[in-house]
């Protein structure tokens, strides 16, 4: 296998604007003009993103609790704040939105901003369900705007070079990784529905997916642990692990076969998704020895001992060697019979550059590094993860078609059912 030169990789990891038609996108900001930003989410992540642009003018969402919070740390008046996101995305002043909505509302959200002009910065992981990811793509390509996909990695330039050194040979021909996500998080507890917070347009707040009532522990935050509203762990944390661990072992397409097991061995709470898991992926390539590759998921919440003593990261297996590496900013390198490799390369600092790449991405018209595609690829292994454990049997896909072959049930399940009697955010065409 050839590996690129470093130019080469960083212009194929930060700019190949030609690749996706950027170049001369409509609606993109002058070099020296400031990109007027609205936020749609005013949780705890959203809350992050709105110090990293430090240029939100407008923000929404549906607990004016939280509406109120933000707007108050932020000075930003009355008229900018609003429930629905409808408004906002009305607004013909607003170049570009960040989505830090529940998982649900991630696809509808950042389509309807599409189709309304906007940039979009769409928290991971980008779609609840496998279909909603080409939608997006499909969008992206039809409406000519820049969607950046929260996978922060792709621009922290010590994770870059990191992949890199994999490009380059450090450890020989790279034909497995292993990523994981170890942590212990504590449960959900049982609950009843019940009456939402006052302050609260819980109707908004569910919006296209299946209405249930209101329980206390499916709603902030513990959203992420039900079928109906998130997509468990491997999409809450392990989609950045899965994201720069697929990077890394150099597949750029989806997989064709997924094995997984898993389930609830610790939590006895409401959550559906499992707290264990390991999921096998497989890139078979052309099918001859030296083109197939195998990427391994591993997930337990209940654990404090991981490798390297990070809760999140990857590994790397060459023929000549092993990476480990994390986003906390620790890499070490094996050579054959682990061998340590004592004298590595001065890495960048452990710090990505996500926002400022998207802000670039839109004045120069140029592809962000963690695209639309990008993100399909990588957040189609959560859907696909989740689906071989919850069904408990081996998919078999067809990367062209992106269909489960000989298998109906789970072909549904790359879909999802949507609120009864119609919504007006149900995204066209699933």
């Amino acid at each position: 296998m050839t590996h690129p030169t470093r130019r080469v990789f960083l212009q194929q990891a930060g700019a190949a604007a030609a690749a996706m038609g950027w170049t001369g996108a409509i609606h993109a900001a002058g070099a020296n003009e400031k990109v007027v930003v609205g936020l749609i989410g005013c949780g705890g992540r959203g809350q992050n993103l709105a110090r990293e642009f430090e240029r939100i003018k407008y923000i929404c969402d549906p607990d004016e609790k939280r509406l109120g919070k933000l707007a108050k740390a932020h000075n930003i008046p009355a008229a900018n704040k609003v429930t629905d996101l409808r408004r906002l995305l009305d607004n013909k002043s607003i170049d570009a939105v960040v989505i830090a909505t529940p998982d649900h509302w991630h696809a509808p959200a950042a389509l309807l901003a599409l189709a309304a002009g906007k940039h979009v910065y769409l928290e991971k992981p980008c779609s609840h369900n496998f279909r909603e990811s080409r939608l997006l793509v499909d969008a992206a390509r039809r409406c000519r705007r820049v969607v950046q996909h929260g996978t922060q990695s792709r621009s922290n330039g010590f994770i870059v070079q990191a992949v890199q050194m994999l490009r380059e040979g450090v450890i020989g021909e790279v034909l497995a990784a292993k990523a994981w996500n170890v942590q212990h998080r504590g449960g959900i507890g049982h609950a009843q529905p019940s009456d939402p917070p006052s302050g609260v347009d819980y109707d908004l707040w569910v919006g296209p997916a299946e209405f249930l009532p209101y329980q206390q522990n499916r709603f902030h935050y513990s959203w992420h642990w039900w079928y109906n509203f998130g997509t468990g762990d491997i999409g809450n944390d392990g989609t950045h692990e899965l994201d720069y661990a697929r990077w890394g072992l150099g597949v750029d397409t989806l997989p064709s076969r997924i094995a997984g097991l898993g389930g609830k061995y610790y939590h006895d709470d409401d959550q559906q998704f499992p707290d264990t898991a390991t999921i096998v992926y497989e890139y078979p390539g052309d099918g001859r020895p030296g083109s197939r590759r195998q990427l391994i998921f591993e997930m337990r919440l209940w654990s404090t001992n991981y490798p390297l003593n990070c809760d999140n990261g990857a590994e790397f297996y060459g023929t000549q060697g092993k990476m480990s590496l994390s986003k906390r900013g620790k890499i070490e390198i094996l050579g054959p019979r682990n061998a340590k490799i004592e004298k590595l390369p001065e890495l960048p600092p452990n710090k990505p550059k996500h926002v400022e790449n998207f802000l670039e991405a839109i004045k120069t018209g140029r592809k962000p590094n963690a695209g639309i595609e990008e993100a399909h690829r990588s957040v189609a292994l959560v859907h696909l993860g989740n689906l071989a454990v919850r069904l408990g049997r081996s998919l078999n896909l067809d990367p062209q078609t992106e269909q489960i072959l000989g298998d109906e049930e789970a072909n549904r399940l790359l879909h999802r059912q949507y609120r009864q009697g119609g919504h007006w955010a149900i995204p066209q065409g699933v």
